[in-house]
């Protein structure tokens, strides 16, 4: 028997089948490191990355220490972003099968505080949510947290450099002192230790995978004039040509630059900042997870949550100031054994910066001049996909199944030709090839989804 399979835990036989469906065959290192003991009722801080399933080590325990029967709030967790939180919602939902009835409620700002309260009324077992959203809900009287039994901080290190420091404090302090608190974090900062020493009992530590292996990202560093800084992004894109890439920049007003310089080059671009309205954002997301846009720039602060299946590449238009957010950026790329690039612009006098970048990786990081990059005639080709925008979501009854059938139906549009399609309370969102976007687009409009016609639009 394979040491990391999940059958060494003690787990409901129901629970390790729908763990198998879902394609949990053997535990990743977080898992194997904190399901025991998060399992046998200890506090955890755990050192993990996104996308190192960290979600169901917490998942799994907090869903088997609920009473289903029992119709208020057992397990809260906290999340930095609403994407964040969307995400976890939705995989805990997904682990929660083999239970018949458990009701997820996600509590996040950038949406209607209404509905949330109806929900509540109805009887919650679960809420994941941000700390500003969680905070109002207790203002209101709405939330009650007084049966939680399991507390869970995800992405604690970037709650508190939000400054949600304040807010995680008040809500903590509305649950029981007797509960299990699990807090995921991907680095160790003072601050962390503290709020653990607080609100902690006798953590057990975890710390795996934190350092990314070599085998999987390649890294490459090219020092540029810092006035040739654009010119060179521009360069490595139509070099390296990835499939997907994130651009991250230190502030927004680089954000801004980049993505204006970007698109007057016909790079199909999209930019991702603080300013942006929440729904303009979620389309923003659709858009680079669907692939009808190559490039997004972002601050890391925007980033958050950002959680992307197969990205080709990150490239560092400014190198972060330390190297823990060097890590987290570049850990984005080369998921689940796949191969990433990780590309880095610099000034010659941040050369200091990979001596410290290094020190804390263990390896030794060299620069090149991007001179050494042959120019490229070739541009940087237009996306696979275009995304259509459905005025229609889960709130309508939509599925993706009824959008698809639309499509391949009526619309005589190939199945092959379809991409991911994503469905949100008042809206969802296709990909259709960029050969037949037009044809589904007019299909779609004269046409009808589950019986209804919808407004639908090209992004």
């Amino acid at each position: 028997m394979n040491e990391l399979s999940f059958t060494t835990l003690p787990l409901p036989l129901a629970q390790l089948e729908n763990l198998e469906s879902l394609g949990y065959h053997t535990m990743t290192a977080i898992q194997a490191e904190a399901l025991p003991l998060a399992l046998a009722g200890k506090d955890l801080i755990a050192q993990a990355k996104t996308g190192s399933g960290k979600t169901a080590a917490f998942g799994v325990p907090l869903l088997c220490a609920l009473n289903p029967r029992d119709f208020v709030p057992q397990a809260l967790i906290l999340c930095p972003t609403r994407e964040l939180a969307t995400q976890v919602a939705t995989e805990i939902r997904r682990l929660a099968r083999y239970q018949q009835n458990i009701k997820v409620v996600s509590l996040t700002g950038g949406s209607s505080i209404g509905p949330q309260i109806g929900s509540l009324e109805h009887g919650a077992h679960i809420v994941v949510g941000t700390p500003g959203r969680l905070k109002d809900h207790l203002r209101k009287k709405t939330l009650d947290l007084s049966q939680v039994k399991t507390l869970v901080l995800d992405e604690a290190d970037r709650m508190l450099e939000m400054g949600f420091v304040e807010d995680i404090e008040t809500i903590i302090e509305e649950t029981p002192s007797a509960r299990q608190t699990l807090m995921f974090s991907a680095t160790y900062p003072d601050d962390i230790l503290a709020l653990s020493s607080r609100f902690q009992s006798k953590p057990e530590k975890v710390s795996v995978d934190i350092l990314h292996s070599n085998q999987h990202i390649k890294q490459q560093f090219f020092i540029c004039q810092k006035n040739a800084r654009l010119n060179s992004l521009v360069k490595m894109l139509e070099h390296f040509k990835p499939e997907s890439a994130v651009v991250f920049c230190n502030t927004r007003q680089f954000v801004r630059d980049v993505y204006g310089y970007l698109s007057q080059q016909g790079i199909a671009v999209a930019a991702l900042h603080g300013d942006l309205e929440q729904r303009d954002r979620d389309q923003v997301l659709v858009q680079f997870k669907q692939r009808s846009c190559r490039v997004l720039v972002a601050t890391d602060v925007a980033a958050r949550g950002l959680d992307i299946d197969d990205l080709s590449a990150v490239i560092n238009y400014e190198l972060p100031h330390n190297p823990e957010i060097y890590v987290h950026r570049i850990g984005r790329t080369g998921r689940a054994g796949k191969e990433g690039l990780a590309l880095s612009l610099l000034a010659d006098s941040e050369r200091y910066k990979l001596g410290v970048f290094g020190d804390y990786l263990g390896q030794k990081l060299a620069p090149e001049a991007i001179e050494v990059l042959p120019a490229s005639d070739a541009k940087l080709g237009a996306p696979t996909y275009i995304t259509l925008c459905i005025a229609g979501g889960r709130k309508q009854k939509v599925r993706p199944g009824d959008i698809l059938g639309a499509l391949t139906g009526d619309a005589g549009i190939e199945g092959k030709r379809v991409g991911k399609i994503e469905v949100m309370d008042y809206a969802a969102y296709v990909a259709i090839e960029r050969e037949v976007a037009d044809k589904a687009l007019g299909r779609l409009i004269k046409g009808k989804i589950k019986g209804r016609k919808f407004k639908v639009r090209k992004l």
